[in-house]
């Protein structure tokens, strides 16, 4: 039977239970960051788990809302609501941060938990509406000595600007090529996982040996590189994209019908962008993923994934049609937001048509979901000024949170009390399981803390307050149906298994619904109440493991000691304190035997006469 061989080795499960506590709290040592912005992270501060806005305070950004260059109409309330949504996307992508975005009038605040995350505050504060240009012109990001002239081709051919093959950012080898820094900058876009019929790949001339500047423009209003356009590209210094992004933000400084000279946003390469073709609002979905090669085998590296809507599909692939049949720099388009080139991928495989589209390169993990957070939620219905980023205080003081914690300890202190008035010997289990749950919710928080930005808000405390009682009420059912088995007779042994059987259904139905409860709540919710969601949900879940890796197997190693086999009274098996008629829980009760049936037949008999 299943339960006599769980019976068997109930040391087998605490001890998996105990690995994989210490895993827990290896893995935060290893995740934890050694230093947050300038701030070095000491070992102490590794094990303590991350505060919300309200515990420790944190960073605010006021967002001011104008209408977009080249765009008429007024600020409505409907575009600051779904802006506000948005920029909550953004944030949340980041994991359960507890941040907050709230209007202030025509303003948007935003208010991060902690010290400045340059993360989080980079993805709010990027505020433009998401486009995608074609690329006109590509080279390293530092400014060159003489301005460019334009030649008699009509190419620019600045002093100093790259080869080819220090300027190529997508070859049509599956290995990145890199600039001279030696940064893999190549961004490959091709079709996504189902091709449209008729997509034929157009291959990518390779630069001639001679070629001493990049590739001629593109003929035509939208293609041309006009001087003031060359000279502006050679004064650029990418080193500087603060001020350059700063430059941008001004009305009509980013305006999508014109021509755009900027700096990819880490800074090691600068671009002439054509005007928008493509807009964020024309992207349906993206999601980061890892990289498959043309037999579907994973490659170790990650791609980003995007699809387009309906009339995104059509205007993507008549870009991709005109780009795919140029050269490199000019089979590339830059993704821009807030001014900055985002990624700027080359299509080496054709056009693509299909409305989905694959961007594949030397991504790491984070830097393919970052690209694919800005593709999914850049596409903002206003154009925003990010105001003065300030350090603010917590919500709540430390007053707050020691009354929470007070009130915490007060409901584990009564639980605890009860049990052992209640349950006496059984008592100590629940104290036990108690502890060991809280050891492993300790660990869960803080290195979820660290690997998903998870930060505990008063709200998660009152979470895991909450998750007291449930836990608590799968040891009631546990040992109310032991107790059930005792009284009808059974050894201890016996009745720990059969017990167990019944009442781990009821266990886990009850679980079940108190986390599909959370999920819901998670979902539809937003700010702290997503934090009381979490907290139960995760608790919710450790419940379970304590009480089938756990609770159970030491009820039965305990059933097998004298004390609690021989039902002490002390124990909280005492037969007697229970209604069973036998005196020890070692051996079966006595069955009783059943009355004898009477003589069947007709005789009788009849005294004798005297």
């Amino acid at each position: 039977m299943a339960g006599t061989q769980t019976a068997s080795r109930p040391g087998r499960s605490i001890a998996v239970l105990a690995v994989l506590t210490a895993l827990v709290f290896a893995l935060i040592y290893f995740v934890a960051p050694d230093r947050i912005g300038t701030q070095p992270v000491t070992t102490a501060d590794k094990y303590q788990p991350r505060l919300g806005l309200d515990l420790e305070g944190g960073t605010s950004v006021i967002l001011k809302p104008r209408v977009a260059p080249g765009k008429t109409g007024t600020i409505t309330k409907d575009s600051l609501n779904q802006a506000v949504g948005i920029i909550r996307q953004r944030v949340d992508s980041f994991g359960v941060a507890e941040a907050e975005v709230t209007t202030a009038g025509q303003n948007i605040t935003i208010s991060v938990p902690g010290k400045q995350d340059k993360n989080i505050l980079a993805t709010v504060q990027q505020t433009a509406e998401l486009r995608f240009r074609p690329v006109l012109l590509a080279g390293p990001g530092g400014p060159v000595v003489t301005a460019p002239s334009p030649s008699p081709s009509g190419s620019a051919s600045p002093s100093g600007s790259p080869s080819p093959s220090a300027s190529r950012a997508a070859s049509p080898s599956p290995s990145p090529s890199t600039t001279n820094n030696g940064r893999a900058i190549p961004r490959t876009v091709k079709a996504g996982t189902v091709k449209a019929t008729g997509a034929t790949p157009t291959a990518t001339p390779p630069p001639s040996a001679s070629a001493t500047a990049p590739a001629t423009p593109a003929t035509g209003a939208a293609g041309d590189i006009s001087p003031a356009l060359q000279q502006e590209y050679a004064r650029l210094d990418c080193s500087k994209t603060a001020a350059l992004q700063q430059a941008l933000r001004k009305p009509g400084a980013d305006d999508p019908k014109k021509s755009l000279v900027t700096c990819l946003r880490d800074g090691t390469e600068k671009y002439i962008l054509g005007p928008a073709e493509v807009l964020g609002t024309d992207v349906k979905t993206a999601s980061a993923g890892l990289a498959n090669n043309s037999q579907g085998v994973a490659t170790g590296g990650w791609q980003v994934n995007l699809t387009f809507t309906g009339k995104g599909r059509v205007k993507f692939a008549d870009v991709t049609r005109r780009l795919a049949a140029l050269s490199d720099p000019r089979n590339r388009f830059g993704i821009v937001l807030d001014g900055l080139v985002v990624s700027a991928p080359g299509l080496n495989n054709g056009p693509i048509v299909g409305g989905s589209a694959q961007i594949t390169g030397s991504f790491t993990q984070a830097e393919a979901t970052d690209l694919a957070n800005v593709l999914k939620y850049g596409a903002l219905p206003l154009t925003f000024d990010a105001g003065q980023v300030q350090e603010v205080s917590a919500t709540l003081g430390g007053d707050q949170l020691r009354a929470g914690l007070i009130a915490g300890a007060i409901g584990l202190f009564l639980v605890v009390l009860y049990s052992l008035l209640y349950y006496r010997g059984l008592g100590l289990v629940t104290v036990a399981s108690l502890g060991v749950s809280a050891i492993l919710t300790y660990g869960l928080v803080v290195l979820l803390g660290w690997q998903l930005g998870f930060r505990l808000s008063l709200a998660g405390i009152a979470g895991l307050i909450v998750a007291i009682g449930i836990t608590a009420d799968s040891f009631i059912v546990f040992f109310e149906r032991l107790r059930d088995e005792v009284r009808d007779g059974k050894t201890l042994r016996v009745a720990v298994e059969t017990g167990w059987v019944r009442a781990r259904r009821t266990i886990l139905a009850a679980d079940f619904v108190s986390f599909l409860a959370a999920m819901i709540l998670y979902i539809l919710s937003a700010g702290g109440v997503r934090g009381f969601a979490f907290t139960l949900g995760l608790t919710t879940l450790l419940d379970i493991a304590v009480v089938f890796m756990f609770t159970k197997p030491l009820v039965t190693i305990l059933a097998r000691t004298s004390f609690f086999g021989q039902g002490s009274k002390w124990s909280g098996l005492d037969p007697e304190r229970l209604g069973s008629t036998r005196r020890s829980l070692l051996t079966p009760a006595p069955r009783k035997r059943a009355p004898a049936a009477p003589a069947t037949g007709t005789a009788t008999s009849t005294p004798k006469e005297a």
